[in-house]
């Protein structure tokens, strides 16, 4: 059961040097609890929408929305919503200097400015959420790809955020890395975490999209559940595309 809407952009646009639109009028909602799940082909704009959303790029017309304030009107603290908004990398980028307690202690402290002693048991508390608390004092070359990412994910997590963004997550990894987490994304979202995710890990998304969204040349083409695209997409495009998916996830 779904709740109020966390996030919302409507007609979102994002226009590069030379006329290069990379998000093209985009309106979508996500609510509690909600699990959306974005994919298409590569460079049809995923991560920009993904980034325009978070403000960490910022659109050039149409508004964010998160818990209805609207991020794009003049004066609003963007730096005070992007606190609540929780991101996940396609590249794992953790400080090498730091353990994995210190990578997600060190935001808690100086950007939400907490004393020492909760950003710890804040931090320790999301890497148990993960399954990496043994590992907290290890540093990144301790640690495999996935239980970097992982880290990522705590450091997300530990900021108590209203959504978390997660831009292609696995991609980055190694196959036999992907499991772990993919195990760590499911626990999430059998916990209720709202979660916007570019992914085409489609096993994962048929067992926890509440929604798929098929995007291309920078818009949304198609919507619609894990079964409508695995069993008749609508467009052509995402006819094909699904086929392509799916052949290759029978082949691994």
């Amino acid at each position: 059961m779904t709740g109020q809407v966390v996030m919302e952009s409507r007609h979102l646009w994002k226009i590069y040097e030379k006329h290069l639109i990379a998000v093209k009028d985009v309106s979508l909602k996500i609510s509690e609890g909600e699990i959306k799940l974005i994919f298409g082909p590569s460079g049809s704009g995923k991560s920009t929408f993904l980034r325009c959303l978070a403000m960490l790029t910022i659109p050039d017309k149409g508004e964010v929305f998160l818990r209805g304030e609207n991020l794009m009107v003049q004066g609003v603290d963007v730096n005070k919503a992007r606190a609540k908004i929780g991101f996940v990398f396609q590249h794992i980028w953790l400080f090498r200097h730091l353990t994995a307690l210190g990578n997600v202690e060190l935001a808690l402290r100086h950007v939400l400015k907490m004393p020492k002693e909760e950003a710890r048991e804040k931090a320790l508390e999301a890497l148990r959420e993960v399954k990496l608390e043994e590992w907290a004092h290890h540093y990144p070359a301790q640690l495999s790809g996935g239980q970097q990412q992982r880290v990522g994910i705590a450091r997300a997590l530990a900021r108590n955020p209203d959504i978390i963004l997660l831009d292609e997550p696995t991609s980055a990894l190694d196959p036999e890395l992907i499991g772990e987490v993919i195990d760590t994304l499911r626990d999430l979202a059998k916990k209720g975490t709202t979660m916007l995710i570019v992914s085409h890990e489609m096993p994962f998304a048929r067992e926890v999209a509440s929604e798929m969204i098929f995007f291309d040349e920078g818009r949304i083409v198609e919507t619609g559940t894990p079964e409508h695209f695995f069993t008749e997409p609508g467009s052509e495009r995402a006819q094909k595309f699904m086929a392509r998916l799916i052949k290759k996830t029978r082949s691994e």
